[in-house]
């Protein structure tokens, strides 16, 4: 089925579609879990158009739920690999997709919790996934879209769905009141951006929070290895750990000492008395890399 002929069979899901879905399956929205299911046709394609989704791409998307926003992706063209945790969720996405006459082939399930996945099956005509789309489970959403960025290279773009302060936490800059670990770890990936609010209403259950989306595009280039992007974040994490402490203070620990971490920082050309939230990624790394080259 073609992007158009998917359109004129009526192939997203209406508001009264997700709750006679969920009826019929005895479904209801997990607060534990942080489903909130999107209902809203428009803003399903308002989404996938903002995505960037091309025909034959193979795209990720974890928690899809009752298949709102996967059912968008498949009428854009695209083949999808859903990660679903919830398993009355996972049996019923492959009937409501067949249903509306969607090819076994233009999609595949991976019932797992989606921090634990470490490889993704391929799409027999699209391949591995290139892109990252969801509406991420907003209690774990930050480091969903981690692992998913640090486990799977061949991501090349994201954009998520999460709580807005949590966007304003993933692109904040140095220095601003949000900026802390998530934005420097986001930074190491590439480049992320706000890409848009999204209103309370188009979810059932309607949220007590705003919602709002983030994109992000990787460098053209890896920063690093995999072992030294882990030595840099555990560099992140102790400095964020105390954030009123100053970095001589914040590093010691990691260190081993006060004198062994000013010693570092010198090395690294950082100010012992600065504080982690004045750092880019770079002065990180430059720590990280002094770290391994002071004796």
């Amino acid at each position: 089925m073609t992007g158009a002929d998917a359109a004129h069979a009526g192939m997203l899901l209406s508001a009264r579609d997700i709750r006679e879905l969920a009826e019929a399956a005895g479904i209801r929205p997990s607060k534990q879990r942080g489903q909130n299911f999107v209902m809203d046709p428009n803003t399903v394609r308002t989404i996938v158009g903002r995505a960037g989704v091309e025909p034959g791409q193979a795209v990720l998307e974890v928690g899809p739920g009752l298949g709102s926003l996967t059912l968008g992706l498949l009428e854009a063209g695209a083949d999808v690999v859903a990660v679903e945790l919830d398993r009355g969720l996972a049996e019923l996405l492959p009937l409501t997709l067949r249903a509306r006459g969607v090819e076994d082939e233009r999609f595949r399930l991976v019932h797992a919790d989606a921090l634990q996945v470490t490889e993704l099956p391929s799409l027999p005509s699209a391949g591995q996934p290139t892109a990252l789309v969801a509406n991420l489970p907003y209690n774990v959403a930050t480091p969903i879209l981690l692992t998913m960025l640090g486990r799977f290279p061949a991501v090349r773009t994201a954009l998520v769905m999460v709580q807005s302060e949590v966007v304003d936490r993933l692109t904040a800059g140095p220095g601003s009141r949000t900026y802390g670990g998530p934005s420097v770890k986001t930074a190491w990936y590439g480049r992320a951006v706000q890409a848009g609010r999204i209103s309370r209403q188009i979810f059932w259950p309607v949220p007590n929070v705003d919602s709002a989306l983030v994109e992000l595009v990787r460098h053209e280039q890896p920063l690093g290895t995999d072992a030294e992007r882990e030595a840099v974040f555990t560099v992140v994490d102790a400095a964020f750990a105390q954030r009123r402490k100053t970095l001589r203070a914040a590093l010691a620990g990691w260190a081993g000492s006060a004198a062994r971490s000013e010693q570092i920082l010198r090395a690294a050309g950082i100010d012992p008395g600065a504080r982690g939230e004045t750092l880019g990624i770079e002065e990180f790394r430059a720590i990280a890399r002094a770290q391994t080259e002071t004796p």
